[in-house]
């Protein structure tokens, strides 16, 4: 597989090479539970209400990435910046340090999840009644979360080396699976939305197997080993890890929390939408949620393609093209949100249509999706400014952004909007347009005017 150059390669081509696998393999890893879905809402009978018990879930599977994220996202900018430097020796140490620290929570996520499943899914907004959906496939799927956040959380690092096409590859091999096993667990052997999660485990024991495969092969330069890391000449003082963890989860933060507060809001979206329409909307906030997550994934391909050229130039001082790097991905983001709001709003039903044959819950869904994606756009703004803040290592700007526009916005707006103004289910997805609009541009104007004259600054310096 060819590499990326990222050392003397044009901005705009390694934002490609790097993004068009990455956009390929996040597509690809949507359908782990996106094909479940779409299986699991054609269920004779129940299909609808098993796809809103699913739906109770999510916030539990956002957490579970929003753990992976920090480590393998919060490990890689730090790891793209010391290959700028040439300092291979930190880089091994942090690679190191992020299979540890993935391993060791995914063994916890898993025992904790095990024992409080049904506990959590009832504080989630889940009734009695839905828990025969969703307890068996949150149980099967805890089962996977070792392999889904080594496969997930390492394959970073094989994008960050260049190799964005076995990155893609190893994702792509798993999604494949789930594509051909769900139908044949879930109706072959009647195991129903059991079944969902058994094909969606096998599926990620298969990518984590690929990722670890090429992370012990030749081509990788920075093996993963089993004794603890130590500097040269540090042999007395505390092992590399806890420095490299500090630093990996430092920055790591920013998208745990994007990815923690998104767990936030769905727990306050099921809660408000059970009090004021009812479980069936709850089912169309899955629907909506699940059309968001497609129309999202192309936004962040293009966003984490650009993140480490961005870290590798601004790690080997090359500043212009830190620049010019975000004026590519800032410009290609906002073209393809505007494109996706327009089709939105133009073919809503073909959309929905994906997740759901039920015309009541088509019908249902019509008026709150136009609602929801009104300020669609304004998402790239947040993604521009939250990539380059994380690939830069500025945690605290985009730990704050991620809070601010969740947190700080959505929350509040989620309850306030139904029972204090009196729109109910409509307040509910008008939330995330206005939080889009605020935060988004708050985050984009800030970056900005922080990130971009320090730039042009260091530009000047090296002229002198």
């Amino acid at each position: 597989m060819k590499k990326v150059d990222f050392e003397n390669g044009k901005v705009w081509k390694n934002i490609l090479q790097t993004a068009f696998p990455m956009l390929i393999a996040q597509v690809t890893s949507l359908l782990y539970n996106i094909v479940d879905r779409i299986y699991i809402g054609r269920i004779p009978d129940v299909g609808t209400e098993a796809l809103g018990a699913i739906g109770i879930t999510f916030p539990i599977i956002i957490l579970i990435t929003g753990f992976t994220n920090m480590f393998g996202m919060g490990g890689s900018p730090l790891f793209s910046i010391e290959l700028g430097r040439g300092n291979k020796v930190k880089a091994t140490a942090i690679i190191n340090t992020v299979f540890r620290l993935e391993l060791m929570a995914a063994l916890i996520i898993t025992v904790f999840g095990e024992i409080f499943a049904s506990q959590l899914l009832l504080a989630f907004g889940s009734t009695q009644a839905e828990l025969v959906y969703s307890m068996p496939y949150l149980q099967i799927y805890l089962i996977g979360t070792v392999f889904t956040m080594l496969g997930t959380g390492l394959n970073p690092f094989i994008n960050a080396q260049g190799y964005s096409t076995i990155g893609m590859l190893t994702v792509i091999a798993g999604a494949a699976a789930n594509i051909a096993l769900d139908p044949l667990f879930m109706f072959g052997f009647g195991m129903g939305i059991a079944g969902a999660a058994i094909a969606t485990v096998i599926s990620q024991v298969i990518s984590f197997l690929l990722v670890i495969g090429f992370l012990k092969s030749s081509k990788n330069e920075f093996r993963i080993k089993s004794s603890r890391m130590i500097e040269p000449g540090e042999k007395n003082k505390l092992p590399s890890f806890l420095p490299q963890a500090g630093n990996i989860i430092g920055l790591g933060l920013t998208p745990f929390t994007m990815q923690a507060t998104n767990s936030l809001v769905s727990i306050c979206c099921n809660n408000v939408l059970m009090s004021t329409g009812g479980f069936t909307y709850v089912s169309v906030m899955t629907v909506i949620s699940s059309v968001r997550q497609i129309l999202d994934t192309p936004a962040m391909a293009i966003t984490e393609g650009a993140s480490p050229v961005i870290s590798y130039n601004y790690g080997a001082r090359k500043y212009k093209n830190v620049l010019s790097a975000i004026m590519i991905m800032g410009s290609i983001a906002i073209a393809y949100t505007l494109l996706m709001w327009f089709l939105i709003e133009q073919f809503p039903g073909f959309f929905i249509g994906i997740f759901t044959s039920d015309n009541t819950l088509m019908n249902a869904t019509l008026n709150p999706i136009h609602l929801y994606f009104f300020a669609f756009v304004f998402q790239a703004l947040q993604y521009t400014g939250q990539a380059v803040f994380k690939a830069l290592g500025e945690k605290k700007f985009a730990i704050f952004f991620s809070i601010f526009r969740k947190v700080i916005l959505v929350v509040p707006l989620t309850f306030m909007l139904p029972y204090l103004f009196g729109m109910g289910t409509d307040g509910v997805f008008i939330a995330e347009p206005i939080s889009n609009l605020i935060g988004g541009t708050a985050s984009f104007v800030t970056m900005l005017i922080v990130i971009v004259p320090r730039l042009k600054r260091g530009m000047k310096e090296k002229q002198n």
